[in-house]
């Protein structure tokens, strides 16, 4: 389960508001080739034009036209490393879903191992490919045997459950990129209290579940009916919805980790928070329509 944006974008002393600055830096932090980088002595070995050498008009001008490089040749965090490393991460759970799909008995190990890893690339400062990889197959273990399981009693409620994830995933986009929708401080303290209550109930009713304390009730205390409706389909809208504001969460960080410049390498913290508030948004749906369609 994600616990709100990114904690590597939001603890690293990388991310800050002031853009980074590249004037006077060593030959050695520019990429190889790169135009304008500084040599030994001080000045480009290409790209520019160095004391005492005599350029024509033309050669100015095409020094001029030439573009500006890119963040990722400057080795800086970009959009398009972010996507690719999003689609390979959830890639990852979709093959780990299928195995644990067809594998039943990874679904517990999966969600032992997964929540284990989730934590180590929640907390570690230095984004680990590795273990962000590790996670994702291993949580693609749980989501399939989990998956398989709820198909098994309700014909067609993964279909439904991915559908609904995209749709979410998808508002939740247009609404941030329109400028509609933006994570204000006062908005994301209310969003951490909420979180905390609903980790704390999750919690207890893991608890419950685990030792029996409600025997005939599938999902322990989302079971309860208030005024006629399962508690589980109250508490699963205000997930959805939190899973939505992490989301906001989550691009903001990313923007804010483009704009700063930051080393490539925190691609994989963009894809880290991305995919674990994704399997959380497809979790919460999931359970939701079972206890919907279960309470028929």
């Amino acid at each position: 389960m994600a616990f709100g944006g990114n904690p590597v974008f939001a603890n690293n002393k990388n991310f800050s508001n002031k853009p980074p600055q590249f004037q006077g830096a060593p030959p050695q932090l520019y990429p190889q080739g790169y135009p304008g980088a500084p040599t030994q002595g001080g000045y480009a070995q290409t790209g520019y034009a160095q004391p005492g050498q005599q350029y024509s008009p033309e050669q100015l001008q095409q020094m001029y036209n030439q573009p500006p490089a890119s963040q990722s040749q400057m080795g800086r965090m970009s959009f398009d490393d972010v996507i690719i490393k999003t689609v390979a991460t959830l890639a990852l759970v979709i093959v780990g879903a299928a195995i644990g799909w067809f594998v039943p008995a990874l679904m517990i190990p999966g969600a032992i191992v997964g929540l284990v890893l989730g934590l180590v690339n929640s907390f570690k400062r230095e984004p680990s490919k590795i273990l962000i990889l590790s996670y994702a197959l291993f949580e693609g273990f749980f989501l399939g045997g989990f998956s398989g399981f709820l198909e098994k009693l309700y014909s067609g409620i993964v279909i439904q459950a991915v559908l609904g994830t995209l749709i979410v995933f998808a508002l939740t986009l247009v609404l941030y990129r329109s400028g509609k929708f933006r994570a204000t401080p006062k908005m994301t303290r209310f969003f951490m209290i909420a979180l905390g209550g609903y980790a704390l109930f999750s919690l207890v009713n893991f608890g419950i579940m685990l030792f029996g304390g409600m025997a005939g009730n599938p999902w322990g205390m989302r079971s309860i009916h208030i005024f006629g409706i399962p508690l589980g389909v109250i508490i699963g809208i205000v997930a959805i919805g939190l899973a939505a504001f992490s989301l906001i969460l989550d691009f903001t960080s990313i923007d804010q980790g483009v704009k700063n410049g930051l080393p490539a390498k925190y691609s994989w913290s963009a894809a880290f928070g991305l995919t674990v508030t994704l399997v959380w948004l497809y979790v919460e749906i999931l359970r939701l329509l079972a206890i919907l369609r279960g309470n028929d």
